[in-house]
């Protein structure tokens, strides 16, 4: 069954922090990358009914971890980070014009773990190149893929950590182990698949060019 998935656009950066459910009316949610403040989204949790049962990070950008603090220690909800990534979290910091909070996580994760939080199963998949230590988040054909890839783009990588050549290495590991009709959760903008974006993506030409010379 396709999970219940929820957006909800943070801060001035306009992330996605995504609230998943494993069905309508199931008290608790995963929600993955709180960017800012959490009170609003808090809110909005109480009025349809569910609590925050993890809190999951894909990248430590901070749009992607600017509320995971407050959200954490205002709910009682343990978090799942990127281990290759958590000192940025351990440390907080103004970064940006924008607050984190320092908070230490419950757990640290990285490719090939799988977790169960909120009633859901993911696997934990190490995405690399728009950061060092990037992971997503798969269950069943839906990836919380974070800055990894977009509808239409792909995370930018001049900043700390960031390398095109990783970057395009795993999303052609992504193709070629997930069908196209993957849904992808990005960090910024609508959700898309990973087929359109290998027919449209213009980032993603080498990657049409390797599968058209194999046909």
């Amino acid at each position: 069954m396709p999970l219940v998935v929820d957006s909800f656009v943070m801060g001035p950066f306009r992330s996605n922090c995504y609230v998943v459910r494993s069905e309508r009316g199931a008290p608790e949610a995963a929600v993955i990358d709180p960017g800012d403040d959490p009170a609003p989204l808090r809110l909005e949790l109480a009025r349809i009914g569910t609590r925050t049962g993890a809190i999951l990070v894909t990248h430590s950008d901070v749009d992607h971890i600017g509320g995971v603090a407050a959200l954490a220690e205002g709910t009682g909800a343990e978090v799942w980070a990127p281990a290759g990534e958590v000192d940025a979290l351990r440390a907080g910091e103004t970064r940006g014009g924008m607050l984190v909070g320092p908070h230490d996580p419950a757990h640290t994760v990285t490719g090939g773990d799988e977790i169960e939080v909120a009633g859901i199963a993911f696997e934990v998949i190490d995405v690399p190149g728009h950061s060092a230590g990037h992971i997503a988040f798969h269950h069943d054909g839906e990836l919380f893929a974070g800055d990894l890839l977009f509808a239409g783009s792909v995370g930018r990588v001049d900043l700390a950590g960031g390398d095109w050549e990783t970057l395009l290495s795993s999303v052609r590991a992504l193709l070629d182990r997930f069908p196209p009709e993957t849904i992808v959760y990005p960090g910024h903008g609508p959700a898309t698949t990973l087929g359109r974006e290998l027919a449209a993506n213009p980032f993603l030409h080498e990657l049409r060019a390797e599968r058209q010379s194999r046909s």
